[in-house]
């Protein structure tokens, strides 16, 4: 199948709001007929990403849009606080293991982990790597998404892994003909201004369609935190209030190796849930601050 020439017909997200194609991506392509097949055939899997901000909205992301079609999905999180982007083989045999996946699918992390790509081969598990870090050599033996991979045309470098699960998502849209991707963008948003990455060329996009987004989300998790940090207003200079108050939250809590409460947040479909959640993550926040300052 010409999967840029049934896009253009199909999907028209990207088109939109001047997005690169996502077929542009290197491995894209393999990518999608493996989750595809995963989807169609019942398969599990599993979502593997670290406990930062642009991480764990990059996991939400993928599981929103696979729970939506109906696929066999968990995710994991490491609980040691790492700055390692690499996977663990202790992880992989102590703990995702017994989650019985035949396919993973990391979110910005992996591009080095040759040993572990490995492991995962000899257990029967095959990998889809999405990462945006400097390879340091050649990528490992499998399906890699990676703008910043050799051999990779794709125009813009600068995406984190939420706005490269983005990518993904838009290319798993396009394959099912869902209606729109784009209600996902204040999760891209928030990804991406976490990441700290320069706000150009589709991060501008995405950061400004997220906040259009924001202004009518039906995703419980945003609406329980606007309202437990009395966010009325959604503009550029409430969201960089936003920013400044749940980045912090979500990184306090993934410091404290519990940042699945926060993905349970943004993929909750209960409202008082939510609400519970994200007064729970303030509290937790507030309490790291004085923690921070409390030298007696």
């Amino acid at each position: 199948m010409d999967y840029l020439k049934d896009m253009q017909v199909n999907n028209n997200d990207f088109i939109d709001y001047n997005m690169y194609n996502p077929f542009l991506l290197k491995g894209m392509e393999a990518a999608l007929f493996r989750i595809v097949k995963a989807i169609n055939e019942r398969e599990k899997i599993v979502l593997y990403g670290f406990y930062d901000v642009d991480s764990i909205t990059a996991i939400s992301l993928l599981m929103l849009v696979l729970k939506f079609l109906n696929a066999d999905v968990e995710y994991f999180i490491p609980g040691e606080c790492s700055e390692s982007r690499d996977l663990s083989e202790s992880d992989i045999t102590s703990h995702i293991k017994y989650l019985g996946p035949e396919l993973i699918i990391t979110l910005g992390c992996g591009i080095n982990s040759f040993s572990e790509i490995e492991l995962c081969k000899c257990m029967g598990i095959d990998v889809i790597i999405t990462d945006f870090h400097e390879p340091i050599n050649i990528a490992p033996d499998t399906i890699v998404v990676n703008p910043k991979q050799k051999g990779c045309d794709y125009p813009f470098k600068g995406l984190c892994a939420c706005g490269v699960a983005f990518k993904i998502a838009q290319a798993i849209s396009s394959y099912y003909k869902m209606k729109s991707i784009n209600k996902y963008m204040d999760l891209v948003m928030i990804g991406t201004i976490s990441s700290k990455t320069k706000l150009d060329s589709e991060n501008r996009i995405f950061t400004q369609e997220g906040i259009k987004q924001l202004k009518s989300t039906n995703n419980y998790g945003f609406c329980a935190l606007l309202k437990t940090h009395n966010i009325l207003v959604i503009n550029e200079d409430t969201v960089s209030k936003l920013a400044l108050t749940v980045m912090p939250t979500i990184n306090a809590v993934g410091r404290m190796d519990n940042a699945k409460i926060v993905v349970e947040l943004f993929i909750t479909s209960d409202s008082n849930r939510a609400l519970q959640i994200s007064k729970y993550l303030d509290k937790e926040l507030k309490h790291s601050l004085i923690g921070r300052w409390d030298t007696t």
